[in-house]
């Protein structure tokens, strides 16, 4: 499966959990400053929807880019 095909996936089944590992792992992957702001800002609202303690590292990813 493409990272595409399993965020899909993910969002089908409704697993926020993964969500947050997935649009991070896409975040990392991007070709672009908004397109890597775009998937972390996903990650970030899934993290924290979840209590996810990666909520924080990836506020400061997006404070770094000046997106927040």
């Amino acid at each position: 499966m493409t990272l595409d095909e399993t965020l899909l996936d993910a969002h089908a089944r409704d697993d926020r959990t993964a969500l947050v590992t997935l649009y991070t792992r896409a975040a990392d992957t991007a070709e672009s400053i908004d397109a890597t702001c775009f998937f972390l800002t996903q990650a970030y609202i899934f993290a924290l929807e979840t209590g996810d303690a990666a909520s924080k590292s990836l506020y400061d990813r997006l404070r770094a880019f000046g997106r927040v």
